[in-house]
């Protein structure tokens, strides 16, 4: 989170005043210039309800806010302030990912249809182990960047009361496991063709075609804004790309009105031996982040046909420019190592989100004279964990 977010934490502890909402909602209303979206205090940097409890304990039931309402803000850390009668304040995080249902008046919910509310006692208090408490709000907030607001619908649609699960698990027949294992020497072979340099060289044009561009887009301060941004500029053709390039300032516009969410990657390109399917990361060094991996069951949809191959490109970026860049497949060992699996967050008919160690990439961006190195083994225990889940 930048330091606006952790200031706005720190005032609420330790200087705000306290035990009368009105007074908290006034004076961090004035000091943050927010604007006022019905019950939503909002900027540019982050959001937040306030809400009033007489109990001192941490514990509260009162309607938070509506579901539609959140989507709005859910890109930015979304806070609620609970102000006590006879206590501290009390701040949580309550983005998308950190409630467990929707409470009041879900039962038409579903992935098409955005209803309901989440109560004070929907929000997590402990996320796979993590308190949900202003020291752990920058780990929390990196977790969250790397989930989509479809993946957290999914998991509420699924975990509020009644409601009929709309994903299913993959369960591949015995043909189709056979592939998602002879997946890993598919991966192998094809990062010693030469198809995996066509592939580089290919990517490697994109971005040097639009560099200056890419630099500019990783500045932007909303990570799906910045990721959806300079995925649209490697993979859209010439025109594509010099219209976005010509509407940079209006980033939101300039993005083209595509869907990806039913497909793995970002850039699916054809060979004789393989069907490749490229994810775009931009990896930006000096910012904390744990970007989203794969849906895990679509990964291994896509792992049961007989052609498929999963790649990464790593797109390298410091202050000052692009350092590097890394075309890796998904079975490289370090990456497998530093795969974060969300399987706590999933819902009871999924397998959940994969997350990548932001710092592993950190580091194989440094690293000189990078290579694909694939444990067959480990890759295999790897996709044997994923399919037991």
């Amino acid at each position: 989170m930048n330091t606006s977010c952790k200031e706005f934490v720190s005032y609420i502890i330790h200087d705000a005043p306290k035990y009368n909402k009105s007074n908290v909602e006034d004076a961090a209303s004035r000091r943050y210039k927010f604007v006022k979206d019905r019950t939503v205090y909002h900027n540019q940097y982050f959001a937040v309800r306030f809400s009033y409890s007489k109990s001192s304990s941490e514990s509260f039931s009162n309607t938070v806010l509506s579901l539609s309402v959140l989507e709005k803000y859910d890109k930015i850390p979304f806070f609620v302030v609970l102000v006590r009668q006879s206590a501290d304040n009390l701040i949580l995080l309550a983005n998308t990912t950190f409630l467990k249902k929707i409470s009041h008046s879900s039962q038409k919910l579903s992935m098409t249809n955005i209803k309901g509310s989440f109560n004070g006692a929907d929000i997590m208090r402990d996320y796979g182990g993590t308190a949900n408490s202003p020291d752990n709000f920058d780990y929390l907030f990196a977790i969250h960047q790397g989930l989509e607001w479809e993946d957290n619908l999914m998991r509420l649609v699924d975990a509020t009361s009644n409601i009929v699960p709309v994903n299913q698990k993959f369960c591949p027949t015995a043909i189709e496991e056979k592939n998602i294992f002879n997946s890993v020497q598919r991966a192998i072979d094809f990062v010693k063709s030469k198809y995996f340099q066509v592939l580089d060289d290919d990517l490697n044009e994109r971005c040097n075609k639009c560099r200056n561009e890419i630099l500019i887009a990783s500045h932007i301060e909303n990570t799906n804004i910045r990721g959806r941004l300079i995925e649209s500029l490697i993979t859209s053709d010439d025109e594509e790309r010099k219209r976005i390039i010509e509407n940079l300032k209006d980033m939101e516009n300039a993005l083209p009105s595509y869907d990806t969410k039913n497909g793995l990657g970002d850039y699916h390109v054809e060979y004789k031996d393989a069907d490749t399917y490229t994810d775009i990361k931009t990896k930006v060094v000096y910012l904390h982040s744990n970007p989203k991996a794969y849906n895990v069951d679509k990964f291994l949809r896509q792992m049961a046909d007989t052609r498929s191959v999963f790649m990464f490109f790593f797109i390298g970026v410091d202050e000052s420019s692009i350092f590097n860049t890394l075309l890796c497949s998904v079975y490289h060992d370090k990456l497998i190592s530093n795969t974060i699996m969300q399987f706590h967050w999933a819902g009871r008919s999924t397998r959940g989100a994969a997350q990548f160690n932001g710092t592993a990439i950190d580091e194989m961006l440094k690293e000189n004279g990078f290579s694909n190195h694939i444990d067959v083994s480990q890759a295999k225990e790897y996709l044997k964990g994923l399919l037991n889940r």
